[in-house]
């Protein structure tokens, strides 16, 4: 019976969980609740409006202008799909899920983060092919080929999460129930788990790894060839070039900045608290999805001047 009793407790995992984000800041709950209401409050209205410029100006349906809306689109998804239940958590202190609600929470997390990644991957395409083979742009940055690209990057995102999400699912979680996270976050659920969790580090750092190490190596390449093509032009086109391209690079540097320094404080910085581990987690999800459209919005002539003539009338 003692035996029965350890082989059931042994393989028991829990199917409901708490999200314990900031428990030492909880005394400023009500001022973290205001401060991330009023950012996420930002990044629905300032994307909705570059996603809405884009859709009802005609002059704006080039390529380049709909991968700026899609990454709009993006900043809201990845944002909603954490930040209110973040909110709820700093009312009531604590947060419950369930497990099949923490994978999904998981898988959209990553999902909608990698799609953000391949859309700058399709701005870098984009620009590359405007810049250094102009003649042959209509012919290859088509409505159709759009939506290939496009549902390339879908597909590409979801090959790259699905493995990840699949095996924390094949895991036993015993530890705890306590996720000390605001989000399902795969290492902060790995956490409690009570079995062997190697292979899914190395599964989600190879992927990670690779995904990184290739869309860096594509965007270099690509920008390092609008560079060079950009500096055999004179006069105005050279100024337009460079500062077009500018501001793809600015968002790059932004994304994949805030997407890394996370990752890095999580495994080179032991000293640091949970909290503040999970504070830098929160900035590193909500900052781009903040800067993105202000940049884009300011920096983006056409974009600019639409947004101005529409709402400041």
């Amino acid at each position: 019976m003692a035996d029965v009793m350890n082989n059931s407790t042994l393989h028991y995992s829990h199917q409901e969980f708490i999200l314990l984000g900031f428990p030492g800041f909880r005394e400023s709950r009500h001022f973290l609740f205001i401060l991330f209401f009023l950012m996420y409050l930002e990044i629905l209205v300032t994307n909705a409006m570059i996603i809405h410029t884009v859709r009802t100006e005609s002059s704006l349906h080039a390529p380049m202008y709909v991968l700026i809306a899609l990454m709009s689109a993006a900043n809201i998804c990845s944002t909603t799909t954490t930040v209110p239940k973040m909110l709820l958590g700093f009312l009531i202190y604590q947060n419950h899920i369930s497990l099949v609600g923490c994978l999904v929470q998981m898988f959209f997390i990553y999902f909608i983060i990698t799609v953000d990644c391949n859309i700058l991957l399709m701005m870098a395409l984009d620009r590359y092919i405007a810049i250094c083979k102009p003649l042959h742009y209509s012919n290859i940055m088509t409505r159709n080929n759009l939506v290939l690209l496009t549902i390339a990057a879908l597909v590409r995102s979801m090959a790259s999460v699905t493995p990840v999400v699949y095996l924390a699912s094949r895991v036993d979680f015993c530890r705890s129930n306590t996720i000390r996270h605001f989000a399902c976050e795969h290492m902060a659920l790995l956490r409690l788990a009570c079995g062997h969790t190697a292979i899914n580090k190395l599964v989600g750092l190879s992927i990670r790894a690779f995904s990184i190490i290739f869309d860096i190596s594509v965007i270099s390449t690509s920008y390092s060839c609008i560079m060079r093509a950009a500096l055999s032009i004179t006069g105005a086109q050279r100024h337009k070039t460079l500062h077009t391209c500018g501001t793809h690079i600015l968002v790059i540097l932004i994304v994949y900045f805030f997407r890394l320094s996370s990752s890095i404080v999580y495994r080179l910085s032991r000293s640091v608290s949970q909290d503040t581990h999970n504070l830098i987690s929160a900035v590193a999800l909500l900052l781009p999805a903040m800067v993105n459209p202000l940049i884009y919005g300011l920096r983006t002539t056409k974009i600019r001047i639409r947004i101005l003539k529409r709402w400041a009338a």
